[in-house]
């Protein structure tokens, strides 16, 4: 039975100021209407014999868990990975799990964050590998090279088994120019993609022979794993004992069932924002245009405004990506160099590294309007059916103003129901909750006032997503 396995524990730093830590790439809607984890479950679905199982950061559960319901999708099981150890053991997570309800399973291992723009072929490719896949073959996805490319690992081809399928003979790593070049010519390296098809059986025997410590350390996680419905938690401590690891050095450069099947279907990891510029629809002068954009005199750039206007005259070549929060201005053929701004805002211990101006959470989110000394304004959007938890500051009053949809607010021993344009006050010191009973979002405006308005200003009573005091 096939099982799609989404690895969705990448932060895409180099896609910054768009991605974020805590809303990165694979959650972000960059070539379409969907996010990059939608278009891969949506890319699955022709395939899939079972539910996908999806293995995430602990953080990010509930964004993944929404994502997938706005798809009508629901997982077998949500893996929360207490860190990050890469993706052998992430991969071994997956496979324990599919074992516990199909000793057979046959996992497609696809990274949530990628490209693909011809689905059918790509589906022809897995097609191709499944035979080799159930035959113990550990089969990886080989993208055909379009260029002299230096970003990406390479994968050296073996024997041909038949037409697009081929023994595997070693992964490369990242050439220079030069040897890019030389592997293109060859005709026998491919792009290494990070997508597998393999037996989960026979992934958890490999890993065992080549890798035992880091399968010892997830099999003790998965055992001592708590389970809430569809999220599982891998034991803490356990997991943090694991070695950190790629699939490709831990197993497939060491095994001899390594298999290749050949992919030409418009793939890209989006590793970098020039990488968005190729594959976008471009204007007449080469210029990729997303958003409230007017430009004059512009030739082969890249455009993304999220928040405002943005207007651009006699420039070539460049990246210019807006947020709410934060520019980003780059040569278009240096947008790799970004990850160095996102270290440099950690060291500074900016904000702007991991959260934007609207923050996630798992009822839904807040948008920081205005900031100040002893106020702030916020942007509140509650989804249907959630409840904020049943807390209280120390510091802050506040007042909330309704200006979409139906509250149900619960204030000490009080609750009652607030609709559009009407208001309440939430005094310093006092129990309060937010609800949103409706069936359309709930958005309101809140103001608060206090001598300290930190986020960490509260204190828990109830709540519904585990996170009471």
């Amino acid at each position: 039975m096939l099982t799609p396995v989404l690895l969705s524990g990448g932060v895409g730093s180099r896609l910054w100021p768009v991605s974020r830590e805590s809303h990165p790439k694979q959650f972000l809607p960059l070539a379409g209407e969907l996010s990059m984890l939608q278009e891969t479950l949506q890319r699955t679905l022709g395939l899939a014999e079972s539910a996908p199982l999806v293995v995430c950061n602990e953080e990010h559960r509930f964004m993944v868990a929404e994502q997938l319901r706005q798809v009508d999708l629901a997982a077998s099981a949500l893996i929360l990975e207490p860190e990050g150890r890469n993706t052998a053991p992430a991969v071994a997570l997956a496979a324990l799990q599919a074992v516990r309800d199909d000793p057979e399973a046959l996992l497609l291992v696809l990274p949530a964050d990628h490209l693909i723009q011809n689905v059918a072929a790509f589906v022809e490719a897995v097609g191709k590998a499944v035979p080799l896949a159930l035959q113990g073959r550990l089969m990886t996805f080989g993208v055909v090279p379009s260029a002299a490319e230096t970003g990406y690992g390479y994968i050296k081809c073996g024997a041909a088994l038949e037409p697009g399928l081929y023994d595997l003979e070693r992964f490369v790593e990242k050439p220079d120019v030069e040897t890019a070049q030389a592997y293109l010519e060859s005709g026998n390296y491919l792009w290494n993609s990070g997508m597998f098809l393999l037996r989960a059986s026979t992934y958890l025997e490999q890993l065992g022979q080549h890798n035992p410590d880091i399968l010892a350390s997830c099999r003790q996680a998965m055992e001592g794993a708590a389970r809430d419905m569809d999220f599982v938690r891998p034991d803490a401590a356990a997991f943090a004992a694991c070695p950190s690891n790629s699939i490709d050095y831990a197993v497939m450069e060491k095994t001899d069932a390594g298999g290749v099947v050949s992919l030409d279907c418009g793939w890209s990891d989006v590793g970098a924002w020039s990488a968005l510029w190729d594959v976008a629809d471009r204007d007449a002068d080469g210029n990729a245009v997303i958003g409230d954009i007017i430009l004059d005199n512009c030739q082969n750039s890249y455009f993304r405004s999220d928040s405002r206007l943005v207007a651009a005259t006699g420039v070539r070549d460049l990246v210019v990506v807006e947020t709410a929060d934060a520019v980003l201005v780059a040569d278009r053929d240096r947008v790799q160099d970004v990850k160095r701004i996102v270290e440099q805002l950690k060291t500074e211990e900016r904000p702007e590294a991991a959260l934007h101006r609207r923050v996630y959470r798992p009822w839904g989110s807040y948008e920081s309007l205005i900031t100040s000394d002893r106020f702030q304004v916020k942007r509140i959007i509650v989804n249907p059916g959630q409840t904020l938890s049943l807390q209280m500051h120390h510091h802050r009053a506040e007042h909330w103003i309704v200006v979409h949809g139906t509250a149900e607010v619960t204030c000490e021993d009080k609750v009652f129901m607030l609709g559009e344009d009407e208001s309440t006050y939430i005094p310093l010191g006092h129990k309060h909750r937010l609800a949103n009973p409706g069936r359309i979002p709930l958005e309101l405006i809140e103001v608060q006032s206090g001598a300290y308005l930190g986020e960490d200003d509260i204190v828990r009573f109830e709540d519904n997503y585990g996170r009471s005091s």
